[in-house]
């Protein structure tokens, strides 16, 4: 699928270290909401330059578009002491929490990059993980994919009016 596109794991731990930094502490952001505001911001930097920050794979689940190696680079993060996990048991999943115990290593992130993922935070962090994943389903890269598939960066060029972040030429 997104063959020129390369994977850079430092880029997507740093990404995941700078979003706990700026929302982890929110009551509503836990694991799917990390899933979305990190695929949010590859997908919208990606309609806005045409590559994405980090190159990660984001598989089509049920929930919405789930990241490939969040969950290695977030016991990398932990190891490291950078950030804490704490899960709590309700009904019948789990809930995680996410606080950031050092200030983040942006350095391999440009401005672009920082103020996209900013945006992004601003705009749909405050979502509930339902109302997160309701509106993920609505993106083009998640609607056209099948279960279980990696969702194609290009399809950001075919959103819904809603999700585009570009200016475009009428």
């Amino acid at each position: 699928m997104n063959e020129d596109i390369k994977y850079v794991p430092e880029k997507l731990k740093a990404v995941i270290h700078y979003i706990i930094s700026k929302c982890g502490l929110n009551h509503n952001v836990g694991r799917t909401v990390m899933y979305k505001l990190l695929y949010f911001s590859d997908f919208n930097f990606y309609e806005l330059y045409e590559t994405p920050i980090t190159g990660e794979k984001y598989i089509k689940k049920p929930n919405g578009p789930i990241s490939s190696h969040f969950l290695d680079l977030k016991e990398e993060l932990i190891s490291e002491g950078k950030i804490k996990e704490d899960v709590e048991k309700v009904i019948d999943y789990n809930r995680y929490r996410y606080t950031s115990l050092k200030e983040p290593d942006i350095s391999c992130l440009n401005e672009n990059e920082i103020n996209v993922i900013d945006d992004t935070i601003n705009r749909i962090s405050t979502m509930s993980a339902n109302e997160i994943s309701d509106y993920s389903h609505g993106d083009m890269p998640w609607k056209v994919a099948e279960n279980e598939e990696e969702l194609d960066y290009e399809f950001v060029f075919y959103r819904d009016p809603e999700y585009v972040v570009r200016e475009y030429d009428e």
